[in-house]
C-alpha cells in the first residue's frame, strides 16, 4: 500500500470534494430562489390563471412544495393559513387530474365548511383556462340530498369536512376507488376537533397506492404518528410564521356603517398621523373613488390597482417611497407588489375576501423588525367573518373605537398651529391684508372670522356625520327593503322563482355551494313569482354568473345575470323581499331558522 505526504494530500482532496460538492449543491438549492411561477413545473393554462389572480412570485411554501407534489411525492408541510398553501397543493392537484377519467381522483379534507368553500373557490379560479374538471364541496349545513346529485356526476375533485364525507361513504354516494391524491389541510385542527377516527376510516376507502399530502400549523406527535402510518418517505417542509401572527403587527378592528367609513378613516389618519399608510379596497372603482375623496379632504393619496400600466404603477410607488404621497389606496391584486419597509399602518377599508388576502394586506407593515398597526373596518355582516378569520389564523384582532371629535380637533388644531408657525415669515403681511378685507366684507369680528376659518380648514362641519356612530358601541344595521346595485355589490338574478318552489335557503345554498363564495358575503335575498334575486360581491359577480349558468335547480337549468334596478323594483311589486343579513341574524322564512341552527350547533363541521 502506497503511503507518503503526496498520497495523503490526494486522499484529503478527494475526501474534501466528496463532501463539498454535495454541500454546495444543497446550499445552491437553498439560496437560489425561484423568481416566478414560470420556473416551476406548471402548465401554461395554470400560469395564466395564477397571473389573473395577481400572484407574481411563489411564496416559500409554494416554491418548496409544488415541485415535490408534481413529482408525486408525499409531503408534510408545516404552514399556517395565509401562507399560500392552498395554491401549493392546488396546482399539483389540478395538474394531476385527468379529464378523460370520469371519477373522483383527488380528495381534500379540511376541518370546517368555511375552509372547504374557500379552497373550492381558489381551485375553481385555478381552472379558469383548464376546462372540464369538476370540483364539488361537501359539508354539513347544506342539504345532503343536493350533494347526492352533485356526487352522481362523479366530480374529479371532492373537497369537504370529514363528518360529511363519512355520511356519504356510509350511504355509498361517495366513491373513492380512483383517488390518487389525498390532501389533509389544517390536519392539526382536524385532530383537535376529534376527527382522527373519521380520517383513518376515510383513508381506508382510498387505494393504498396514492399520494398523501399533510399541511399543519404544527409538527405535533399525533400528526407525525399519522404520517408514519399513511405516508411513504414524506418530504418535510417548514416555513416561517406568517405576518398575521407576527408580534410586530398590532391588529385591530372597528365596527362602522358603510356611510360613515370615509369620515372614520380620516379620523384614524389624523389620529395616527403616520408617514406612510396603505388603505385596501376590494375593487378598482372603490380605490378611485376613495382617492378622489381623500384629495378633496386635502390628503396626499394615490391609487394602485391591477388595471394600471406598469409605468404608472412604478411612478406611484416612486412617489410613495419618496414620501411625496403618504397614503396608498390599493386593491388586493396590487398588494403583492408593495414592498416598502417604512409603512406604519394598513387600513382594510373593505373586509378582505379570505384569510390569505388579509395576511398579505397586513404584511405590508411591521417589516424589517419594525412595528406596525392594522385596522379593519367591519359592518355587522362581517362580524362572523372576522371571528372565523381569528380562528383560522389563530390570532387576536382587538376592537377599537372611532376617535372622538374632541381628540381629533385637538390633533388638527396642533397640526394647523405647526403649519401656521412655518408660514409666518413668508406670508404673514399679505395674509393680514386679506384677513382685514374679509372681516370688513363679512361684518364679522376678527375673532369670529378666525374661528369660522379654523372650522372650515378643520372640516368641523363634516364631523357630525359620524357622531352617532361614535356614541353607539353596536351600530344598527341599515334597513333595506330591496337589494341594490352599489359600489361593491351587485344584484344577481336567477331565472327561477316561487312558482318553481324556490326558497331563500335554496338561493343561498346554491350560490355558496356551487361557487365557493361564503354565504356571509351574500346580502339581501328575495324571490318573486318567476325570478330570484341576491346581493353578491361585485368582485365575484362574473365568476358567480359563469358557474351558475351551468347549474340545475329544481330540475331546471338556471340562467343567471346582473339585474338592473328597474328589474329589482318590478320584482318587488309582485313579492316582498325575504330578508337575510350577516351578523345580525337570519330573518329568512321557509325554514331559514333551522338552517342557521344546523350551522352553529355542529362544532365538527359535519
Amino acid at each position: 500500500m502506497r503511503e507518503g505526504p503526496k498520497y495523503k494530500l490526494h486522499l484529503v482532496l478527494l475526501l474534501s470534494c466528496s463532501i463539498i460538492f454535495p454541500l454546495y449543491t444543497n446550499i445552491k438549492d437553498i439560496f437560489m430562489e425561484t423568481s416566478s411561477f414560470s420556473q416551476l413545473p406548471i402548465s401554461p393554462e395554470i400560469l395564466s390563471a395564477i397571473n389573473d389572480m395577481g400572484f407574481k412570485t411563489p411564496s416559500p411554501i409554494q416554491e418548496q412544495a409544488i415541485p415535490f407534489a408534481v413529482e408525486g411525492l408525499d409531503i408534510v408541510g408545516q404552514a399556517q393559513t395565509g401562507t399560500g398553501k392552498t395554491i401549493a397543493f392546488g396546482i399539483p392537484m389540478v395538474e394531476k387530474v385527468s379529464v378523460d377519467i370520469t371519477a373522483t381522483q383527488a380528495l381534500v379534507l379540511c376541518p370546517t365548511r368555511e375552509l372547504a368553500l374557500q379552497i373550492t373557490a381558489e381551485i375553481k379560479r385555478l381552472l379558469v383556462y383548464k376546462k372540464g374538471i369538476n370540483v364539488v364541496p361537501i359539508y354539513g349545513g347544506q342539504p345532503i340530498e343536493r350533494q347526492f346529485s352533485l356526487l352522481r356526476r362523479s366530480p374529479h375533485i371532492v373537497i369537504g369536512t370529514p363528518g360529511r364525507m363519512m355520511d356519504h361513504l356510509s350511504r355509498k354516494s361517495l366513491k373513492l376507488d380512483n383517488v390518487s391524491m389525498v390532501i389533509l389541510d389544517e390536519a392539526d385542527e382536524m385532530l383537535d376537533r376529534g376527527f382522527r377516527e373519521d380520517i383513518e376510516t376515510i383513508l381506508k376507502f382510498v387505494p393504498k397506492e396514492r399520494q398523501t399530502v399533510f399541511f399543519s400549523a404544527t409538527m405535533s406527535k399525533p400528526i407525525m404518528d399519522l404520517t408514519k402510518i399513511y405516508q411513504k418517505n414524506p418530504k418535510i417542509i417548514k416555513v416561517e410564521r406568517t405576518a398575521a401572527t407576527a408580534p410586530k403587527i398590532e391588529q385591530r378592528y372597528v365596527q362602522v356603517r358603510e356611510g360613515a367609513k370615509f369620515d372614520a378613516l380620516c379620523r384614524f389618519l389624523d389620529l395616527y398621523n403616520h408617514k406612510l399608510s396603505v388603505v385596501f379596497c376590494k375593487t378598482r372603482r372603490r380605490v378611485s373613488e376613495l382617492v378622489e375623496k381623500l384629495h378633496m379632504a386635502n390628503y396626499y393619496a394615490d391609487a394602485l390597482h391591477g388595471d394600471m400600466k406598469q409605468a404608472s404603477r412604478d411612478g406611484v410607488m416612486s412617489k410613495f417611497r419618496a414620501g411625496k404621497i403618504n397614503i396608498l389606496v390599493a386593491t388586493d391584486v396590487a398588494a403583492r407588489g408593495i414592498d416598502v419597509e417604512n409603512i406604519e399602518a394598513v387600513f382594510n377599508y373593505d373586509f378582505p375576501s379570505n384569510a390569505e388576502y388579509y395576511t398579505h394586506r397586513i404584511g405590508r407593515t411591521g417589516r424589517a423588525g419594525k412595528e406596525g398597526i392594522s385596522v379593519t373596518f367591519i359592518g355587522m355582516r362581517e362580524l362572523k367573518s372576522l371571528q372565523y378569520l381569528e380562528r383560522s389564523l389563530k390570532c387576536s384582532i382587538t376592537s377599537v373605537e372611532i376617535p372622538s371629535n374632541n381628540v381629533i380637533e385637538k390633533i388638527r388644531v396642533q397640526s394647523i398651529a405647526d403649519k401656521l408657525l412655518g408660514m409666518r415669515e413668508k406670508h404673514l403681511d399679505k395674509s393680514k391684508e386679506a384677513f382685514t378685507a374679509l372681516c370688513a366684507q363679512s361684518s364679522l369680528s376678527s375673532e369670529d372670522a378666525g374661528s369660522l376659518l379654523l372650522a372650515h380648514v378643520m372640516g368641523i362641519s363634516k364631523a357630525a356625520a359620524i357622531e352617532e356612530e361614535v356614541s353607539s358601541r353596536k351600530p344598527k344595521r341599515e334597513k333595506k327593503d330591496l337589494p341594490k346595485n352599489g359600489d361593491d355589490r351587485v344584484v344577481l338574478q336567477l331565472s327561477l322563482g316561487k312558482m318553481d318552489r324556490m326558497r331563500t335557503s335554496d338561493v343561498v345554498g346554491a350560490i355558496a355551494g356551487e361557487t365557493g363564495v361564503s354565504s356571509h358575503n351574500l346580502g339581501i335575498v328575495f324571490i318573486s313569482d318567476t325570478k330570484s334575486f341576491a346581493e353578491v360581491p361585485q368582485e365575484h359577480a362574473d365568476f358567480i354568473i359563469k358557474v351558475m349558468n351551468d347549474v340545475l335547480m329544481k330540475g331546471k337549468k338556471v340562467r343567471a345575470k346582473i339585474a338592473s334596478d328597474s328589474e329589482v323594483i318590478a320584482a318587488d311589486k309582485s313579492s316582498r323581499p325575504e330578508r337575510r343579513g350577516g351578523g345580525g341574524g337570519d330573518r329568512r322564512r321557509s325554514g331559514g331558522s333551522d338552517r342557521r341552527r344546523s350551522f352553529s350547533s355542529d362544532r365538527r363541521g359535519r
